[in-house]
């Protein structure tokens, strides 16, 4: 008898059920939190979420989870509210290469602030970043993952350095080859400082051939129909997408183009002639044709109001290094020297502007949150700027869900990579970020951090607010550095 039931005993635990099976082992349980729906614009109360390496490997109702899965470290949600990693998808670094040890410190303001990956939009330190991206991903460099242009494609002699100038067709076509086959870039960045129209239009046409994604500034000369048609991905800042609502845009594009107006006069033409229904047409065919918008629209208001705020007491200036610092006179400099006019239009430009984005929503097109911090930009502070970026977008007109999508969905959908991030659930990216509040209600909840997950690795508040106190002394002993005769 004892033999039969010794025999018996390993036939019947074959045949269990499931609530006898062992529990699966992760490497981290984030327990009792509500889940943010992004894509659905909704929440999932009571929930549970299990991390193995750098994927999500479960989701379910807390108790389910409990009781299939063990982990070697629990995080206690206390019904906390669980979002997608954030992304800045407009960030610089640059100011020559004296300034390389500053604008690496400015790596932790990231993560400090939820942000998991950023999208480099070309500055002067282009091989530089291209190394920071590889040393991120090998894991030698702390920081949010990093996607960059490397050097941005311009014209010969631009206002911009760190760019390949090109005169020619064979020009682009030598510059593009580099940043495929050399650097491998995410994607192509090109601006229009001197840049030729009709050299721009090609370098659109020919990256979009070698399936690189691009994004840029329109050149005045040209319509944002033409950079459309040609294939841009993304356009740069809020006032380009502006001027396609212009009736009579091409005229004034073909007046700038001939020399026959100036810039100045050009966009107050572009202005007078704005047209909502003019602009509806052209925004829902930049939604045909897949093209996103990143507004950049803190950056552009700090600027159009440097004549009236005062940023001498500004948090963020803690944070910023000396050598820094000093790269934001330029814009100050120029600011100062507008006239009264020039002050009255920058402003009004500003306001006009931001009244598209509620239009962009509406005619589908994808917003992507991003921030122009970095060098130059004068008191645009690096991962802060993010949150002042989507509060700015609720307060423009954009519900918290269109907001919080445009920093957490919008860059992977850019980049094509909604099937790794966006979202939470098995198979996803580990880069999570726990809030306190909920930011479908207000999208300044997304500041009340207490937890950032950036692939696979816990960053809890206490990590957090130490990246923040070793960046603040870091630029307190390059300051004390600097005061020294």
């Amino acid at each position: 008898m004892k033999y039969l039931l010794s025999a018996l005993v390993p036939a019947l635990l074959a045949f269990a059920p499931p609530a006898f099976a062992a529990p699966k082992q992760g490497d981290v349980v984030i327990r009792h939190v509500t889940i943010v729906d992004v894509e659905a614009a909704k929440t999932i109360a009571g929930q549970a979420v299990v991390l193995k390496g750098d994927d999500i490997v479960a989701v379910g109702a807390d108790a389910v989870i409990a009781k299939d899965w063990h982990a070697a470290r629990t995080i206690e949600g206390k019904g906390g509210y669980l979002i997608p990693g954030l992304w800045d998808m407009h960030v610089h670094f640059g100011g020559g290469p004296e300034l390389i040890e500053e604008n690496k410190a400015l790596l932790p303001l990231y993560v400090a602030n939820g942000i998991t990956t950023i999208r480099d939009c070309s500055g002067d330190l282009p091989e530089q970043v291209l190394a920071w991206r590889g040393e991120i991903a090998a894991g030698s460099l702390f920081g949010p993952r990093l996607l960059t242009s490397g050097a941005k494609i311009e014209g010969i002699a631009p206002v911009w350095k760190g760019t390949i100038e090109v005169g020619s067709t064979a020009d682009v076509d030598a510059a593009l080859d580099r940043l495929k086959n050399r650097d491998k870039v995410d994607f192509v960045k090109i601006t229009d400082s001197t840049l030729k129209p009709e050299l721009f239009l090609y370098a659109l046409t020919k990256a979009k051939a070698l399936g690189l994604r691009t994004s840029g500034h329109i050149p005045m000369a040209l319509t944002v129909d033409q950079a459309v048609d040609a294939g841009i991905s993304s356009i740069e800042h809020l006032d380009y997408a502006y001027n396609a609502g212009a009736k009579d845009e091409a005229a004034i594009a073909a007046d700038f183009a001939a020399k026959r107006i100036d810039r100045a006069e050009a966009n107050r033409r572009l202005d007078a002639g704005f047209d909502r229904d003019t602009a509806m047409a052209a925004y829902r065919r930049f939604a045909a044709k897949g093209v996103f918008v990143t507004p950049t629209l803190n950056g552009s208001r700090i600027i159009a109001y440097l004549d009236r705020d005062d940023h001498s007491k500004d948090a963020g200036l803690v944070y910023i290094g000396p050598k820094l610092r000093k790269t934001y006179d330029w814009r100050i400099e120029r600011a100062a020297k507008a006239d009264a006019a020039a002050i009255a239009a920058r402003h009004k430009q500003i306001e006009d502007v931001a009244t598209i984005l509620p239009m962009l929503a509406e005619a589908g097109v994808p917003i992507i949150a991003g921030t122009d911090a970095g060098f130059l930009n004068s008191y645009n502070y690096p991962g802060f700027g993010l949150h002042d970026e989507i509060e700015l977008f609720q307060q423009k007109g954009l519900t918290p869900a269109q907001a919080l999508a445009s920093a957490t969905r919008a860059g992977p959908a850019w980049f094509g990579q909604l099937d790794r991030y966006g979202a939470i659930k098995p198979g996803m990216a580990a880069d999570l970020v726990l809030l306190t509040k909920n930011p479908l209600q207000d999208i300044a909840a997304t500041r009340a951090i207490d937890t950032v997950v950036m692939r696979g690795t816990v960053q809890d508040r206490a990590a957090l607010d130490k990246m923040l106190v070793d960046a603040r002394a870091k630029v307190a002993a390059w300051n004390a550095g600097a005061a020294k005769p």
